[in-house]
């Protein structure tokens, strides 16, 4: 008589959530530097032509560097959901063989 066990495996929920006061740090850091930069251009010594470029270039930097962070997430979530996925792939091919209750 063939006998097979599955193996259960926990996948932690999403071990990588921030806390409150981490995002709220982060978004103070962010407006903080923001409005700084944009006080920064607006106080320079500058035509109006010039201010309004850097202006549309930093704006531009800002939405880039959301885009890059969004990508990176995005890819580390996709690894570790493939890893996942391989993992529970082992599993199920040792749960299905196992050597030592084949039958004679």
């Amino acid at each position: 008589m063939l006998c097979r066990t599955i193996v259960a495996m926990s996948i932690p929920d999403n071990p990588s959530k921030s806390t409150a006061a981490f995002f709220v740090q982060a978004a103070v850091a962010f407006a903080i530097s923001f409005l700084a930069a944009l006080g920064g251009i607006y106080f320079l010594p500058l035509d109006p032509w010039p201010r309004l470029f850097l202006v549309i270039t930093f704006l531009f930097l800002v939405s880039s560097a959301f885009t890059l962070a969004k990508v990176i997430r995005d890819q580390q979530e996709a690894t570790t959901v493939r890893g996942r996925i391989d993992e529970a792939r082992i599993e199920r091919l040792l749960a299905d063989y196992d050597p030592l209750t084949a039958a004679s």
